[in-house]
């Protein structure tokens, strides 16, 4: 019997290089958005990362875009407070959204940030997928459920995506696919392939990659 949520097959040559052609080309910061009104036009492809503090998303974009400084990686979680916009080509938008969860800011700002997000996740039409980042040394927390909750209700389709997964024992990675493959099952937005990555060896990078690209 096939398993619930599987990895991600391998791309084909052709996708792959259209993923790599893709986030070749120019990518660059357009600008930081802390209110709805602030949003660029939505008159191309979009997809966001979202993910807890210090989950690794600056890394897993600069992986992406093969520029080590592109998203600001920081020590410090809930450092990123605006949803930050990055234009790729001249057809797509890469938006990293502020940190879920622990951040160490006032809670008033904490409440704001969550606020932008609900908004920007049920009135965004261009929005392709949110690709919500789990870290693969702890599997799905429960501030993870009130992110992937929150794409539910906003119809957004969301792929899992484990970083860090260099960091974890080969056994002990299969334990937490279980893990993620029993918390996914709850969540009706939830696209059924996960892929597994590592920003500092480069795994599933290409296929990360050829999923943006394939997305029309």
């Amino acid at each position: 019997m096939a398993l619930p949520f599987p990895l991600v097959e391998d791309p084909d040559p052709q996708t792959l290089e259209r993923g790599r052609k893709l986030f070749l080309g120019e990518v660059d910061f357009l600008k930081g958005v802390v209110a709805m009104s602030g949003l660029p036009p939505a008159d191309r492809i979009e997809v966001c990362f979202a993910g807890r503090s210090n989950v690794g998303k600056s890394s897993l974009i600069n992986a992406l875009t093969g520029r080590k400084a592109l998203a600001r990686a920081s020590n410090t979680p809930g450092r990123t407070q605006e949803v930050n916009f990055f234009t790729m080509a001249d057809s797509h938008y890469l938006v990293d959204l502020p940190g879920y969860g622990y951040a160490n800011a006032p809670l008033p700002i904490v409440a704001k940030w969550q606020a932008l997000l609900k908004s920007y996740l049920s009135g965004r039409a261009n929005l392709r997928r949110a690709f919500v980042l789990i870290d693969a040394r702890h599997g799905v927390k429960a501030v993870d459920e009130e992110i992937m909750a929150l794409l539910d209700s906003s119809a957004v389709t969301f792929q899992t995506v484990l970083t860090k997964a260099d960091k974890v024992k080969e056994a002990e990675r299969e334990k937490i696919l279980t893990q993620v493959r029993s918390r996914l099952a709850t969540h009706p937005a939830a696209f059924p392939e996960l892929i597994v990555t590592s920003s500092e060896k480069g795994w599933g990078i290409p296929t990360l990659r050829a999923t943006i690209a394939s997305l029309v």
